[in-house]
Formats: structure tokens, C-alpha cells, sequence
């Protein structure tokens, strides 16, 4: 991996800890949400009026992935209700690299080599370890564990669409652009539907902090799909995984949430895994 690429992806990493830190910050899930996207669809905009559109035959990528990524901020709410940043966040983010790998060995013929395999199992450790500490610890233990999960699969599932569809475009910046346009209508405007006049006296105490939000975002994935064109998908998949240990530190420091040797240990083994993944 170039350097600048892992920098790149290093710093999407924090970027994304961030602003999953702020969408746990702000107790109502669906306006913090509402604002990461609407944030990031504003910073999309100058990349749709300036930059190459993307190439005809990545449409159907942008497409599946613009569903994809709905779905995915509709689970991230539901992890964020039920469970804590420490637990949820490692579990869904730790999922999505072991399922890349796997996605990537049968699709695009990158096969796992053994430290690879090594990575995926010591990943699988600390993920089960953390579902452990999930059903004794947290309220809603059968949700949150679920919930952060399945976003597990939705975020491994648009790395991997993205990583083709990025790839067939032509243009990063079109891609980029169109995307996170796209996708970060469909939550703002769900909201103003089910919300109504109500929405903007909702929106008003921590529009400035979510639009950060939304700016941290669109920082971080645009940095991440550029990567996908320079590396591995899988590489890239695992490195920007790091963000755990930053998700899990804010997670102790800021929010005062318990960590516990159980939840330590499991977070030093999904990172040990990724770095395995990465250095392997």
C-alpha cells in the first residue's frame, strides 16, 4: 500500500470515529442522522456541479449502494438507541472486514492468504467476546447486538459495491459526489415526513454539531473510496478498521461508558485481527 494512501485511509479512520462519536452524542437518533446526511449532501454538491459525472457502467453500483447505505444509517440509529458507542461500534465495524475478505476472495479472486485467515479468526474472537459482554451488560442486549451486526453486513456490502463501482466510474470525484448527494437525501427526507413542522424546532439545539457530522463523513468515505482505487479492497477494508480503537476511546473518555477488562481484551483482539488482516 502506497503511503499516501495509508495516510489517507488513517485519517478517514478518525474521521469516521468522529462523527459516529457526535451521532451518539445527540440522544435523538433520527435527528442526529438527519444531519450527518444533510451535512454530507451539501459538501457533495460543488463534486456533482464539477466534477466528471461517473461512467455509465458504474450506475448500477452507485444505485445499489446508495439503497444500501439507507439501510445501513436506519441500523446505525437502532445500534445507537439500544447500546452503548464502546460495544456497538467495535461489533459493527469489526463484522465488515471479515466479511470483505471473504467477499473479495470469491468475487475478485483475491484469496485470503494466512495471515488473513489468522486475522479472521482472532476478528471472530473478539466480536463473540463482545456479543458475551453485550447480553450481560447492556439494556437491550438481544437489539444492540443485533442491530450493530447486520450494520456490520450493510457497511461490508457497500465497501465491496462501492469498491467495483468506484473502480468502473472513471471519476473518483463524480463518484463520490453523486453518491453521498444521493444517499444523504433519503434519511432528511424521511424525517421531514414523518416529522413534519415539528422537525426543524428538533433539528435547531445541535444543527452545528451535526453538520460537523455530516462534513466528517463525507471526509472520511470520499478519502476511503479514493483508496479503493489505489489498494486492495480488502486491505483497505482492514486498515480503515482502526477506527475501532478510537470509537472505543471516545467511547470511555467522553461519554463515561464502562470499558471493563472484558470489553478491553475483546477490542485488543478485533484490532489485533485487522492489523493481522493489513500486515498479513
Amino acid at each position: 500500500m502506497p503511503a499516501l494512501v495509508l495516510v489517507a485511509t488513517l485519517i478517514a479512520a478518525c474521521g469516521h470515529a468522529a462523527w459516529n462519536a457526535i451521532a451518539h452524542w445527540v440522544p435523538d437518533k433520527l435527528v442526529s442522522i438527519t444531519l450527518v446526511n444533510a451535512g454530507g449532501s451539501l459538501c457533495a454538491v460543488p463534486l456533482v456541479v464539477w466534477a466528471a459525472a461517473p461512467g455509465a457502467r458504474s450506475w448500477i453500483f452507485l444505485g445499489t449502494s446508495v439503497v444500501l447505505h439507507i439501510a445501513y444509517n436506519m441500523l446505525l440509529m437502532a445500534s445507537y438507541r439500544l447500546g452503548d458507542l464502546s460495544q456497538t461500534y467495535p461489533l459493527a465495524r469489526g463484522t465488515s472486514p471479515v466479511v470483505v475478505t471473504l467477499t473479495a476472495a470469491l468475487l475478485f479472486s483475491e484469496t485470503p492468504r494466512s495471515g488473513q485467515i489468522a486475522g479472521v479468526l482472532l476478528i471472530s474472537l473478539g466480536l463473540g467476546w463482545l456479543v458475551f459482554w453485550g447480553r450481560r451488560r447492556s439494556a437491550s442486549p438481544r437489539g444492540a447486538v443485533g442491530a450493530a451486526l447486520v450494520t456490520g453486513v450493510m457497511i461490508a456490502a457497500y465497501t465491496t459495491v462501492d469498491g467495483i463501482g468506484v473502480r468502473e466510474s472513471g471519476s473518483v470525484l463524480g463518484y463520490i459526489g453523486w453518491l453521498l448527494l444521493l444517499e444523504g437525501l433519503a434519511v432528511p427526507l424521511y424525517a421531514l415526513a414523518r416529522r413534519r413542522g415539528a422537525l426543524w424546532s428538533d433539528l435547531r439545539p445541535v444543527w452545528h454539531i451535526g453538520l460537523l457530522g455530516g462534513v466528517l463523513s463525507f471526509a472520511a468515505y470520499g478519502l476511503i473510496l479514493w483508496a479503493q482505487t489505489r489498494s486492495a479492497l480488502a486491505d483497505v477494508a482492514a486498515l480503515r478498521e482502526s477506527s475501532i480503537i478510537v470509537g472505543a476511546l471516545i467511547g470511555t473518555l467522553v461519554f463515561g461508558e464502562r470499558f471493563g477488562t472484558a470489553r478491553v481484551a475483546a477490542t485488543v483482539a478485533v484490532v489485533a485481527g485487522i492489523g493481522t488482516l493489513y500486515l498479513a
